[in-house]
């Protein structure tokens, strides 16, 4: 499963300089940082999102010497932090500052508070946005990536914005690292488009893949039937309640929702974080029925499951769910056909596949032979997929605005882009094809930050 919990340590750093009155003064730098870390730990903090300070590990909760980085380092890592906030309480210390980022090796961003203090003879005490210039040279010189935040004061909104930004980054990028991706099946004859490099996965980004094959599966899913009736029949209710059946889909409620149990089973069981899935061709042969509406009930209960075996769309997904803290459910809706009448507007369509959560108000969904039958609710969603072609692996991605279209079967959104024409020359001219992984919400700066952390994999963005 996917942790959207991130943890963020505060480091204010000042700089290593004779003690003199006015300029670069020890003391108020010191209290200034103490400041900024109670008003961050105080307003900044969410169910998601927590700190860990300085408190106990150096004196004066300042980083400001080499010599103390072995002890920030020991100590954030024993509280796991996932990410780094580096504040400049002066004009700080840009050698401190690259040394531990470097022995980090996680997510950092670089912020100084306004420097706002101008005494009558002409004294500054901090000069915190000059030190940051040569903060970010020198994250350069050491070739370590970094988010910033423009010099504001700390109660600004711009801080606020760029804190849950910068976690929505970290999120991902702890769960990228070492992700593993459950392979169920193989995936269909004609879908060459879904083929990808197992290899190339783990050599350039540490993905673990893990494959189940159809028998496994299909042991596992007759067990169920057998043993697990009551939480079956609860299920089927559960299904009866949600959709108007049709008559052929009303006697496979069981079997249905026993694809909901099998691969919760397939998450505890193997560790995973997400799962690239057949469906559509051998898991109605192995099983009896078709998982597609299973599929959305998990994305709605935090589990990430692609269909038709796109592993890419799968990865995809999972770091869409990552970028919403967990909040807003991924799915997958492919490109499919123009508006008849509108040339920005596409059909981003699939079977049946799509979350419950996200159906337009008002409707009651369908369940027809199997699949889920609804529109998606009005909104902004991001729209992405990871791809390659030749090892360079790009992170395609843009914003879209729900809107009316003509009725359709399955799980659909009439998207309107700025400019279709775009997208659409992405997608023939590649590495990407139809199939797209979308979640509510505009996430294309926490994208960009994101690309920044992971050697190999380039932003693409469509304007």
């Amino acid at each position: 499963m996917l942790n959207y919990q991130v943890k963020i340590g505060l480091v204010p750093i000042r700089r290593d300089c004779c003690p003199r009155p006015g300029m670069f003064n020890w003391e108020y730098a010191e209290e200034r940082g103490k400041k900024i870390v109670g008003y961050i730990e105080g307003h900044y903090g969410s169910e998601n999102v927590s700190f860990a300070d300085l408190k106990g590990v150096i004196d004066v909760e300042t980083l400001y010497s080499e010599n103390d980085i072995g002890k920030v380092v020991a100590h954030f890592r024993a509280e796991k932090v996932d990410a780094l906030l580096i504040i400049n309480t002066n004009f700080g210390n840009e050698e401190a500052a690259a040394m531990l980022a470097q022995e980090m090796n996680v997510p950092t961003m670089l912020w100084a508070p306004l420097d706002d203090v101008f005494e009558a003879d002409g004294l500054r005490h901090t000069d915190s946005q000059c030190g940051l210039f040569g903060t970010s040279r020198q994250f350069q010189r050491y070739n370590l990536p970094f988010t910033f935040v423009k010099n504001c004061r700390v109660e600004d909104e711009a801080l606020a914005k760029g804190i849950d930004r910068f976690a929505r980054v970290a999120c991902m990028v702890k769960n990228f690292r070492g992700m593993r991706i459950g392979e169920v099946g193989m995936r269909p004859k004609p879908f060459c488009s879904v083929i990808f490099n197992e290899g190339e996965l783990m050599q350039r980004f540490g993905l673990h893949i893990i494959p189940v094959n159809m028998a496994v599966i299909a042991d596992k899913f007759n067990r169920i039937l057998a043993e697990r009736d009551a939480e079956l029949v609860e299920g089927a209710a559960l299904l009866n309640s949600m959709y108007e059946v049709d008559d052929k889909t009303a006697p496979l409620l069981k079997r249905i929702y026993a694809f909901v149990l099998l691969f919760k089973d397939l998450f505890q069981e193997f560790n995973l974080s997400a799962i690239s899935s057949e469906c559509w061709t051998a898991m109605g042969l192995a099983c009896g029925a078709l998982p597609c509406s299973a599929y959305g009930i998990l994305l709605d209960q935090g589990y990430i499951v692609s269909c038709e075996s796109d592993m890419h769309c799968a990865i995809t997904m999972a770091m869409l769910s990552c970028a919403s803290l967990g909040k807003n459910p991924p799915f997958l809706g492919e490109f499919t056909v123009r508006h008849p009448s509108d040339n920005n507007v596409e059909l981003l369509w699939h079977c049946g596949p799509f979350p419950y959560s996200i159906r337009k108000p008002g409707c009651k969904p369908r369940e027809v032979e199997q699949r889920q039958w609804f529109e998606v609710k009005h909104s902004t969603y991001t729209v992405a997929r990871i791809d390659q072609d030749n090892g360079k692996y790009l992170f395609l991605n843009g914003v879209c605005k729900s809107t009316e279209g003509p009725f359709t079967n399955g799980t659909y959104l009439w998207a309107r882009f700025d400019n279709l024409d775009n997208w659409e020359r992405k997608l023939m001219e590649g590495p990407y094809i139809h199939h797209m992984a979308e979640v509510e919400g505009d996430y294309t700066e926490v994208i960009r930050d994101f690309c920044k952390y992971v050697p190999n994999l380039t932003i693409d963005t469509v304007a």
